[in-house]
């Protein structure tokens, strides 16, 4: 693991969820977080754009970094982990009414859902029960936004799982390694 991942694994919930607090308490009181998406709060006509755009910038370089320096994964992991950091980027670029926001976030969706499991890690089979349990929150995302009633609370539920994973296979990889260490130093 290259020495920066554990800040840009620590950057990505901090940003995404620091962006949608701030931009939805810059929004008018019409704006309700459980009902309405984070995309709205980038999307032109949205009161203080920038700060959802910014948030989402941080978030997808954040992604992208850990992909280039989590060198545990294995590759086709951090392919798609940083597929889903590009994406995210692209989520920002394309605000909404852009008709490339929605390809770009469902891309990103995609890719940040799969990704545990192609990258085997902590282990192969919890890389595969967390893409399982992000997959399922994508579905349940996808279900909300023919609804529009909680559309925005379950949109926050999947991208904070999503953005919070990589840390927690960091926290797990560097709680491995310690144990190792310990482990190692009490048989020397």
């Amino acid at each position: 693991m290259r020495p920066w991942v554990p800040f840009s694994a620590s950057l990505a919930p901090l940003a995404l969820i620091g962006g949608w607090t701030v931009g939805a308490a810059l929004q008018p009181a019409a704006y309700d977080s459980g009902r309405d998406t984070i995309s709205a709060l980038a999307a032109s006509g949205a009161q203080h754009p920038w700060v959802m755009t910014v948030g989402l910038v941080l978030v997808g370089g954040a992604h992208l970094a850990t992909a280039l320096g989590l060198e545990e994964s294995r590759m086709p992991g951090r392919v798609v982990l940083g597929v889903g950091g590009v994406a995210t980027v692209l989520v920002a670029v394309f605000a909404q009414p852009s008709g490339g926001h929605l390809p770009a976030a469902a891309l990103s969706f995609g890719a940040l859902a799969c990704w545990p499991a192609f990258s085997g890690l902590p282990t192969p089979t919890l890389g595969r029960v967390a893409a399982g349990v992000l997959l399922a929150l994508v579905c349940w995302l996808g279900v909300e936004l023919g609804r529009d009633e909680r559309v925005g609370l379950v949109e926050r539920v999947a991208a904070g799982a999503q953005a919070l994973w990589p840390l927690a296979v960091v926290v797990a990889l560097r709680r491995a390694r310690q144990a190792l260490g310990s482990r190692n130093a009490a048989v020397s």
